[in-house]
């Protein structure tokens, strides 16, 4: 009698810890079914300027290593470095002894040239006097205008001082001196516009023409972009590294921009149609950089890996086979979400 009351009481248990276990197992059930509350988003493509991104160094427009056609005495400089020039402005000044003995003869030798044209009028010279008379006044006046360009030296083009590599009442020697690169008083550049060279793959070639918009942007100035313009195309391309060289022009009125600074340039090159969606619907894989997303698939999210292109503030452009337009993505909720997961769309 009592074994078998101690049987029905194990077995009892045995039936009441199955009946939890079942219990349990439901609640688990019920709650993995539970729908997630998300929002979404249709998708549709948007027009967006197909670009093409390359580093490069600025340049100046012109950069010159002035100094005069023969050697002498400086006179006097009349410029620092870093001093802003006009086109037309008086730079150097150089000893001008040479200048005045040629002045003097040119002076003896226009009184021999106007005698030799008079005579002729009579006829009262020979040819051959009259065409030495005019070699001669002719060959001492462009002696004399050589002397002055190169008495005188002016700024060539609008642009700044960059070096200064002798003093006034130096003798100016023909050779590099004072850290020069190149025998010179003085160094001057070109900095509005300024430019640079882009050596580009050759995949561009019949994409990029003179006329191409370009944008540059530097991280010294993180908030504005430099407009500016394909200026010339090389018509050939390197056999050894496959690249062309682009040489753009980026205008510099305000002369924030100097010549040695980096920065990215942005070329233009048509518009795309492409799918455009909020950053914040993306996605990392934690531990790799893979991308994906959800989208709503009947009511289940669906995972899709996707490649990221180009970004625009808080918008992305999303590269994937597996998204169309008119796909659904959801863009809250997304994290709480496994492929396959039971979602429920809200406004």
């Amino acid at each position: 009698m009592v074994k078998n009351l101690i049987l029905s009481i194990i077995a009892l248990a045995i039936l009441t810890g199955c009946s939890n276990k079942k219990d349990k197992a439901a609640d688990t059930s019920n709650a993995t079914v539970q729908a997630v509350p998300v929002k979404v988003m249709k998708l549709e493509k948007k027009k967006i300027a197909k670009t093409i991104d390359y580093t490069a160094n600025l340049e100046a427009e012109e950069q010159v290593y002035y100094a005069p056609s023969s050697t002498g005495r400086i006179e006097k400089i009349h410029v620092e470095v870093g001093d802003p020039i006009k086109k037309g402005q008086l730079l150097v000044e150089m000893d001008r002894t040479q200048l005045h003995q040629a002045e003097v003869q040119l002076k003896n030798l226009e009184t021999e040239y106007n005698r030799a044209v008079m005579l002729k009028k009579t006829e009262s010279i020979s040819q051959q006097a009259y065409d030495a008379a005019v070699t001669q006044y002719e060959v001492a006046k462009s002696n004399v205008e050589f002397l002055r360009e190169n008495t005188k030296l002016l700024a060539p083009f609008n642009g700044v001082v960059t070096g200064k590599f002798y003093e006034n009442g130096e003798m100016y020697s023909g050779s590099p001196a004072g850290g020069a690169a190149k025998a010179s008083v003085i160094s001057i550049e070109q900095i509005n516009p300024l430019k640079a060279k882009v050596n580009m793959t050759e995949q561009y070639f019949p994409l990029i023409k003179q006329g191409t918009p370009v944008e540059l942007k530097s991280a010294i100035y993180p908030d504005r972009t430099f407009p500016g313009k394909v200026s010339i195309v090389y018509p050939t391309i390197d056999k050894y590294s496959r690249t062309f060289t682009v040489e753009v022009k980026i205008p510099n009125n305000d002369l924030t921009l100097r010549p040695g600074m980096f920065g990215s340039i942005t070329f233009f090159i048509g518009e795309t149609e492409t799918m455009v969606v909020p950053a914040l619907a993306v996605l990392k894989l934690q531990g790799a950089n893979n991308r994906y997303v959800f989208l709503n698939d009947n009511g289940k999210a669906k995972r899709v890996e996707v490649i990221l292109g180009k970004r625009f503030d808080d918008q992305v452009e999303l590269i994937s086979d597996e998204i169309k337009e008119g796909d659904e993505l959801i863009t809250v909720g997304q994290a709480r979400l496994v492929d396959g997961a039971p979602i429920q769309i809200t406004k």
